[in-house]
């Protein structure tokens, strides 16, 4: 665990980023779109739930399940779990209608994610940072 204690913020920023790649990857496969772009919201898997699930595994690595940096943390995953599925769904509902209503400019209407794409990144985040504790 060196490369974990001398750098516990490294794996949560891998995983971000792998995570991106697969979910262009998810996404070229499956609707053969492959030039949405890296860094877009919504798709498969949750790139903020891959994050902070990492992150959460850090934390709790690093320094124990009864620490108040855990509790933290767990609030934090629980907010931006809530905030994908409920919240940034909404506006992209929202914004679906408006984008009916008018026509002067197009906003973007996948900003949120389904129950599906945040259990994914759940896992995802969860799977690549035991990896990542494991090979460090």
């Amino acid at each position: 665990m060196p490369l974990l204690r001398l750098y516990p913020f490294l794996i949560p920023i891998v995983v971000g980023f792998l995570c991106e790649a697969t979910k262009i990857c998810y996404e070229g496969f499956r609707t053969g779109n492959w030039h949405e772009g890296i860094f877009r919201a919504g798709g498969m898997p949750s790139t903020h739930s891959a994050f902070v699930t990492s992150l959460l595994i850090v934390v709790w690595q690093k320094l124990g399940m009864e620490s108040t940096e855990f509790a933290i943390a767990s609030v934090f995953a629980v907010i931006v779990f809530y905030d994908a599925m409920n919240s940034r769904r909404a506006i992209g509902m929202q914004a679906h209608i408006l984008n009916k209503l008018q026509k002067w400019e197009h906003l973007v209407e996948r900003v949120g994610h389904s129950f599906r794409e945040v259990v994914g990144g759940i896992v995802f985040g969860g799977a690549v940072t035991w990896i990542g504790i494991w090979l460090s």
